[in-house]
């Protein structure tokens, strides 16, 4: 999958990139790499429903502690547990291997409509 090409961003640094009915939603390479190197990380359980905004996630790193919100809405269908073992995983992979969660969704059309797209979020980030 060609993350950075097809994935949207939110300014809490969360991304959300459609995967066949599926949302996956990960942490952007500036968050980690704002973060630091993680040592923790708490997700949702399967069938949590999230809105857009709300905290699904925890993360704590050696320089912070941070909630990670949805960047879209939507009902948790499957969740990395290989990060929670490993969350140090997202400092070397936050798209392919590190993403978070993958979500499906009824509002996403709309929940996307302020997202950025990744240049575009890249830029305002300068």
């Amino acid at each position: 999958m060609a993350f950075k090409e097809e994935m949207l961003c939110s300014k809490t640094h969360e991304y959300v990139v459609k995967d066949g009915n599926k949302y996956v939603i990960g942490l952007t390479d500036y968050a980690v790499e704002q973060l630091g190197d993680i040592v923790f990380l708490e997700l949702p359980e399967i069938d949590s429903e999230f809105g857009k905004g709300e905290t699904f996630a925890n993360i704590e790193s050696v320089k912070a502690a941070s909630e990670i919100y949805m960047p879209i809405g939507g009902k948790v269908v499957e969740v990395n547990e290989a990060l929670v073992e490993a969350p140090e995983t997202l400092n070397e992979d936050c798209y392919e291997n590190g993403w978070l969660i993958k979500i499906e969704s009824d509002s996403a059309d709309a929940d996307m409509e302020d997202l950025l797209s990744y240049t575009d979020y890249k830029e305002e980030l300068e």
